[in-house]
């Protein structure tokens, strides 16, 4: 509810530090990390402002050197699950009766926190429980997450001051937002911290309590998250963060009937038996819950044969393989015009050989490892499949091996078939397929790009010639949620370009715009009339002289 009107300025993009050599990021950044890898720590849930130990302790290695103990976290059950909701519900009432510029407050102080004090520390701790290299944990952990919640904020502020635009004489007519009635779920991905850290706060900011369990492989963030949350001052019970099952969570959670909605990233599959289970249990909620989710993609960079081609090489080995390819948006299928293909190879072969590969701790490596061994086999059979394909040949790459990590060599397949299984599956690592069009189907190639897979994420065009550009963007646009012209199709930023896709890669509901926060409140309007009438009768009533 708005009590108050103030104006937040419009927040500015965090900037993201270089970590070059001599720079003083760069030091405190190493000294982070050394720290973080010289202690074991012990890793409570968070449940009503107490934290939670039990006797299940689940080691945290780093997926480069799986080896190493980083610590322990505490394994939930659906008891504490339903702890976790009774202390929801039980902070409700004051948090959401908080003014909206007091929530505010909280999360302004959060994300200085995080881009100053807790910097270090948070990209310490996403580079190695998530095996990233400096800058891209720089760009999630600190500044992404900052971005979040200080655009967030405005968005916030703006939805609060929207009110009906006209008020006649003797009425004046009003709208509130109202948070969900009930808690919120957020269910967090391992791969950006960003993007854990917003899904429970996006909805917290609006109102909204919330039970928030991350993926297993990013507890080790998310912990350092949670400090920083509760030092800025969000109260207990508004966020509390468990490490249980994902069948342990969702048997209780989706059959309570103060269920109100569900924050997600992760996978399509996960996400249809989640909306399968809310649309089986409908009967036992209060209201209708709120399902938003991101989740798969199948992303394409296409090459028109005007393609600059330093521009395509760049976009590709970036887009295809920075973060291993773990990202939602990571370009995993490409089409490239028959008569660009061969010089294009030279330029891949080129950069990918210079590659470094190995743990996040050594600056100079820009390949580090997936993220776990199931990760690992998974990726791997794909690339074996490959190799013994007639449909397929990996023309780069191909190589792999986790005796000390979970390292895949960046690895490049032409496929025969333009629906080959990596051309259309998602894999989630460090592997792109290519298929090879005759420059004069460019057309027919078109086509294949809209229909070959289920996803409608991320996508770009590299072109030169503007009509080509056009009819890609035209004929696309339900093949992606975000689309890039002469780009790689990764790298969405807050406040920039507000991400989300549709299809099988979710409900579209854009993270880092005010399209998002909508989805966590629940308007009333409100009319009040000053000189309300006396008599029943309408003037057609009255009789005719």
């Amino acid at each position: 509810m708005l009590k108050g009107f103030f104006t937040v300025p419009t927040p500015a993009n965090e900037p993201v530090y270089s970590y070059a050599p001599g720079t003083k990021e760069r030091s405190l950044l190493k000294e982070a990390i050394a720290a973080a890898r010289a202690t074991e720590i012990d890793i409570p849930m968070y449940i009503g402002g107490e934290e939670v130990r039990t006797s299940k302790k689940v080691k945290i290695t780093p997926p480069h050197d799986h080896k190493h103990v980083l610590g322990y976290f505490n394994q939930g059950t659906k008891e504490n699950v339903k702890e976790a909701i009774d202390a929801a519900l039980a902070a409700k009432n004051d948090w959401e009766n908080l003014p909206w510029e007091q929530r505010a407050a909280i999360f302004l102080k959060a994300a200085e926190l995080i881009s100053t004090k807790y910097r270090y520390k948070l990209n310490a701790a996403t580079m190695l429980g998530q095996s990233k290299n400096p800058y891209q944990a720089e760009i999630d952990s600190a500044c992404e997450i900052a971005d979040f919640l200080r655009f967030n904020v405005k968005y916030m502020s703006e939805i609060y001051q929207q009110q009906p635009p006209i008020n006649p004489k003797n009425v004046w007519n009003r709208i509130e937002q109202r948070p969900l009635e009930g808690f919120v779920f957020a269910l967090t991905p391992f791969n950006f911290t960003a993007i854990a850290g917003n899904l429970p706060t996006s909805a917290a900011m609006m109102g909204n309590v919330v039970v928030w369990k991350p993926a297993n492989t990013q507890i080790y963030s998310a912990n350092v998250l949670m400090e920083i949350f509760r030092e800025a001052g969000v109260p207990a019970g508004v966020i509390n963060l468990v490490y249980v099952s994902g069948p342990d969570a969702g048997d209780v959670i989706f059959k309570h009937p103060d269920f109100a909605g569900i924050h997600f990233t992760g996978s399509t599959g996960v996400f249809q038996d989640i909306w399968k289970t809310i649309g089986e249990n409908i009967h036992l909620y209060k209201t209708y819950p709120r399902i938003v989710g991101e989740t798969g993609g199948k992303d394409f960079i296409l090459a028109h044969p005007s393609a600059d081609l330093d521009v395509l090489n760049t976009a590709l080995v970036r887009g295809a393989f920075e973060f291993q390819g773990q990202k939602c948006s990571a370009a995993s299928r490409a089409y490239v015009p028959k008569s660009l293909w061969k010089e294009l190879k030279e330029k891949m072969e080129r950069d990918i050989k210079s590659f470094k590969i190995g743990g996040t701790e050594d600056f100079s490596n820009f390949i580090n490892a997936v993220i776990d061994e199931k990760a690992f086999d998974k990726i791997t059979k794909y690339i074996d499949r490959a190799k013994e394909s007639k449909d397929a040949e990996v023309v780069i790459g191909g190589e792999y091996d986790k005796s000390k990590g979970y390292f895949i060599n960046p690895t490049v397949i032409v496929a025969e078939k333009a629906d080959y299984e990596t051309m259309s599956e998602e894999l989630f690592g460090p592997v792109l397929t290519i298929y090879v069009y005759d420059d004069k189907k460019w057309a027919e190639t078109l086509k294949l790009v809209d229909t070959t897979s289920i996803y409608a994420l991320t996508g770009s065009i590299i072109s030169q010639d503007r009509y080509a550009i056009e009819e890609a963007t035209h004929y696309l646009r339900n093949a992606v949620g975000n689309f890039y012209i002469n780009d790689k199709c990764t790298g969405a930023v807050v406040g920039q370009q507000p991400f989300g896709g549709a299809r099988g890669s979710g409900t579209n509901d854009k993270a880092g715009s005010m399209i998002n926060l909508l989805r966590w409140v629940s308007p009333r309007t409100i009319k009040e009339t000053f000189n309300p009438d006396v008599d029943y009768r309408y003037p057609f009533l009255s009789e005719e002289l």
